[in-house]
């Protein structure tokens, strides 16, 4: 098995891999804000929810329901922000993964990453990380 990598960059490949894992899980999971309302704990992110208020049309009142889930549909989100910030979040995301799966091929497959193709992947990656972390600051 020949690599295309130093030993640096088999470092990077594999950090690269478990940083973007753990962005995507971050993405993926509700908890991003945590509170309580009407005497329940909530939580959500930007594209899921758990225990959030219904109104109840036969008993004329607002009830908790407590499971998680998705929005319906993506203008079911609550506003365009959290809209725009699960397109930014999620193309961030997949961007790491992408420069990420990339870079632990380089660690299989001699000649698949040059050095320009290296620097051009921590342009993207960084990138990514700036569109995965960095819109969570003016929301």
């Amino acid at each position: 098995m020949a690599s295309s990598l130093t030993c640096a960059g088999v470092v990077w490949a594999f950090l690269s891999f478990l940083c973007a894992a753990a962005s995507c899980v971050g993405f993926f999971m509700p908890y991003w804000l945590l509170g309580s309302q009407l005497e329940k704990s909530v939580s959500f992110g930007t594209f899921r929810r758990c225990s959030y208020p219904v109104r109840d049309e036969s008993r004329q009142m607002t009830v908790m329901v407590e499971q998680c889930g998705r929005y319906a549909s993506f203008q079911a989100i609550p506003s365009s922000e959290w809209r725009i910030c699960t397109v930014v979040t999620g193309l961030g995301c997949g961007l790491l993964l992408l420069v990420a799966l990339t870079a632990l091929m380089g660690c299989c497959v001699s000649e698949l990453i040059s050095r320009t193709v290296g620097r051009v992947a921590g342009g993207i990656q960084f990138l990514g990380g700036k569109c995965s972390c960095g819109e969570g600051m003016g929301v």
